[in-house]
């Protein structure tokens, strides 16, 4: 893919980015925090709503 922003990311792959555990980052999956979707059993991440969560956090949005 050309657009970076467009990525899917796994959550192991969120974790590894955000510097987390899986644990948390499934945490904040299922409650809602990071938006996600489901392909089957497996949740995956956009990267571009992943950015947004993490501007939401820069500017002090509470979870």
């Amino acid at each position: 893919m050309d657009n970076n922003q467009d990525e899917i990311m796994t959550i192991t792959e969120v974790a590894e980015y955000l510097k987390i555990s899986e644990m948390t980052t499934y945490k904040f999956v299922q409650e809602g925090k990071i938006p996600a979707f489901k392909v089957g059993r497996h949740w995956r991440v956009q990267r571009s709503d992943l950015k947004e969560f993490m501007e939401k956090q820069k500017r002090g949005e509470r979870l």
